[in-house]
C-alpha cells in the first residue's frame, strides 16, 4: 500500500530523538493541501524531551509549514530535496531556523519491511574505453565542482562510484528543470558513474566503505574542512588503512586560512579572486556560468588526480590534494594582476587592451539586433579585414592611444556592422578567416559544423527521460579514445551489483535493504 501523510505523522514520535531535545520546546503546525476538499492538519508539540502528535491545528505555533501531500511525501521519503522545495516554492516555511532545529531532533523515516522493494542487481557495467581504464574512484561529491571533474574522469574511461546516503543525497537529482521526473541537471555532469547509495554513518555501511578504500585509486569529497573527519573519513584514517590513497578535497577556499570553514558559492569565490574587477564604479555583471566551481574546482580537480597518480608512480604513495575554488580561479586573472604589480594601478575594463581598450578586438552590434565578435589582434588579421571592407585608411587606427578618437573609430566600425546581420558576418569572417564571429546565443551551439564535426553535443537515451542531450568529450586521445560510457545513474542503480563484487551476499544486501541502509530505485 502506499505510504501516506497519516503514515509518516504516526511514525513521528517513534523516530523522536529525547536525548538530543532536552532545551527544546516549541508548538509546530503542518497544513497539507491535497485532492480533497479540506486540508490535513496536524500540530506537533514538544516539551520536556516529549513529542506529542495531535490532529488538527492546536496552540500558538512557533513555525508553519504549508506544502501538498505529495511534496511532503516526496521530502520524507527521499525523493525531493527540502531546499529545492522551499527555493521553488512548493514548501512554505514561515520560521525557516525554528524549523531547522525541530527537524534535527527527528531520525529519517523508513516505510516497514512489507513496503521495502526487493532486491533485484542491476547488470554490472564498467567504462570500456579511455585512458583511465583500471583506476576505480569513490566520488563523495554532490552539486557541480565535483560531479563535473568526476564526470570527466568517467568519461576516460576510470570506473566512478558516487557514494550517497539514502537522506544525504546529491541535492542536485531534485534541481529543475526535470524532464519525465528526472533533473536534467543532474543528468549533465552525472554520467559515467555507477550509483552506491548507503547509510555510510552506520556501522555495516562504514565496513563497506572501508573495504571499497582499500580496493581504491581515488576518493573524492566536497564537504566543508572536518566534516570527513567527523564521519571517520578523513585522510589521516584512511591513508592508515591504504597509503597509496589518493584523497581530494574540493572547498571553497581551502583547508587553511581565516576562511576555511566560511560557507561560500561561485560569485563569493570570483569576487575574492579579482574576477570581477575593473568596472570603474559600476556596477559588475554576474557571469552568466559559474567560473570558479568549474575552472577552479571541476577542472583543477582532475588536474590534482592526475597529476597526484604520477607522482604515486614514482613514490608508490598517495597523498592529500587541497583544490580551494578560489585558489583555482585566481589563475584566470593572471594578466590583469601582472599588470596591476607593475604600478599598483587599478585596471579599468574599457582600458585593459582584450577587454575592450582595442578597436580591433571588440564586439560589435548588427543590423538584426545580434552581436559579432571581432578577433583581429595581430596587425596582419587587421589590415587583411581592412581591405576586405574597403577601408584601407583604417590600417593605422589600431594603433591609436586617444580616447576620443578610439571612440569615433569605434563607431564607424559599429554603423559598419549594422549594414548587414550577424549571419551574414559570420559567415563572411569564416570564408575570409578574418577571426569575425557571431555571438553564439546556447540555440545556436549544436548547430555549428565544427560542434558537430567535433561531436561536442551528443545524444543518449535515458530509461525515465527517454532522448536526452549533453556535451561531448572535449579530449580526443588517439589510441585510448573516451567517451560518454552511459547515462546518469538512478540513486542506487548500482547498489547491489557493487555489493555482490565484493562478495557480500543476496541475503545480506536483502537485510540492509529491508532496515534502509542500502537504498535501490523504487
Amino acid at each position: 500500500m502506499p505510504i501516506t501523510i497519516q503514515d509518516i505523522f504516526q511514525h513521528l514520535a517513534q523516530r523522536f530523538k529525547a536525548d538530543k531535545s532536552a532545551d527544546f520546546q516549541g508548538v509546530f503546525h503542518f497544513i497539507f493541501s491535497s485532492d480533497e476538499p479540506t486540508p490535513v492538519e496536524y500540530t506537533v508539540k514538544i516539551n520536556s524531551g516529549i513529542c506529542e502528535v495531535l490532529p488538527g491545528l492546536q496552540g500558538i505555533p512557533q513555525c508553519t509549514v504549508k506544502t501538498e501531500a505529495s511534496t511532503y511525501l516526496d521530502i520524507e521519503l527521499g525523493k525531493l530535496d527540502a531546499q529545492t522545495a522551499l527555493l521553488g516554492g512548493r514548501l512554505q516555511i514561515d520560521h525557516l531556523g525554528e524549523m531547522l532545529r525541530f527537524s534535527q531532533l527527528f531520525r529519517k523515516y523508513s516505510p516497514p519491511l512489507s513496503s521495502q522493494k526487493p532486491i533485484t542487481a542491476s547488470p554490472s557495467r564498467k567504462p570500456q574505453s579511455g585512458p583511465l581504464l583500471g583506476l576505480k574512484i569513490l566520488d563523495f561529491t554532490r552539486l557541480l565542482p565535483g560531479p563535473l571533474a568526476t564526470m570527466m574522469l568517467g568519461d576516460m574511461g576510470a570506473e566512478v562510484i558516487k557514494i550517497e546516503a539514502p537522506d544525504f543525497y546529491d541535492y542536485t537529482r531534485d534541481m529543475p528543470p526535470h524532464k519525465e521526473g528526472e533533473s536534467l541537471s543532474y543528468l549533465a555532469f552525472g554520467r559515467s558513474k555507477r550509483s552506491l547509495c548507503l547509510d555510510y554513518q552506520s556501522e555495516e555501511g562504514r565496513s563497506i566503505i572501508l573495504d571499497l578504500v582499500q580496493q581504491s585509486d581515488i576518493l573524492l569529497e566536497q564537504f566543508r574542512p572536518g566534516v570527513m573527519q567527523k564521519m571517520g573519513l578523513d585522510y589521516e584514517t584512511l591513508k592508515a588503512i591504504h597509503p597509496a590513497l589518493i584523497y581530494v578535497s574540493i572547498t571553497g577556499y581551502g583547508q587553511t586560512g581565516p576562511y576555511a570553514h566560511l560557507a561560500g558559492h561561485d560569485l563569493n569565490y570570483i569576487t575574492l579572486a579579482g574576477i570581477l574587477s575593473g568596472n570603474s564604479g559600476q556596477t559588475p555583471q554576474i557571469p552568466l556560468i559559474q567560473i570558479a566551481d568549474i575552472a577552479g574546482g571541476s577542472y583543477m580537480a582532475v588536474t590534482a588526480c592526475l597529476s597526484a597518480l604520477y607522482a604515486r608512480s614514482q613514490s608508490g604513495l598517495g597523498q592529500w590534494v587541497d583544490v580551494s575554488m578560489m585558489d583555482g580561479a585566481m589563475p584566470l586573472a593572471v594578466n590583469t594582476l601582472s599588470l596591476f604589480w607593475a604600478n599598483y594601478q587599478n585596471i579599468r575594463r574599457e582600458e585593459f587592451l582584450l577587454s575592450g581598450g582595442m578597436l580591433n578586438y571588440n564586439i560589435y552590434p548588427t543590423q538584426d539586433g545580434r552581436f559579432v565578435a571581432l578577433g583581429t589582434l595581430e596587425p596582419k588579421f587587421w589590415e587583411r579585414f581592412c581591405e576586405a571592407v574597403g577601408k584601407p585608411d583604417w590600417k593605422n587606427r589600431m594603433y591609436t592611444q586617444n580616447p576620443q578618437e578610439l571612440q569615433t573609430y569605434k563607431a564607424e566600425l559599429s554603423a559598419l556592422f549594422q549594414t548587414q546581420t550577424g549571419a551574414y558576418w559570420h559567415e563572411w569572417g569564416i570564408q575570409n578567416d578574418l577571426l569575425l564571429n557571431l555571438v553564439y546565443e546556447q540555440g545556436d551551439i549544436e548547430h555549428d559544423p565544427q560542434v558537430k564535426a567535433r561531436q561536442m553535443v551528443i545524444e543518449q537515451e535515458h530509461p525515465k527521460a527517454g532522448k536526452i542531450k549533453n556535451l561531448g568529450v572535449p579530449l580526443k586521445f588517439s589510441g585510448t579514445p573516451a567517451q560518454a560510457q552511459w547515462v546518469a545513474p538512478m540513486l542506487g542503480e548500482d547498489s547491489v551489483a557493487i555489493l555482490q563484487e565484493m562478495g557480500i551476499s543476496e541475503q545480506k544486501i536483502q537485510e540492509l535493504v529491508d532496515r534502509g541502509i542500502l537504498k535501490i530505485p523504487g
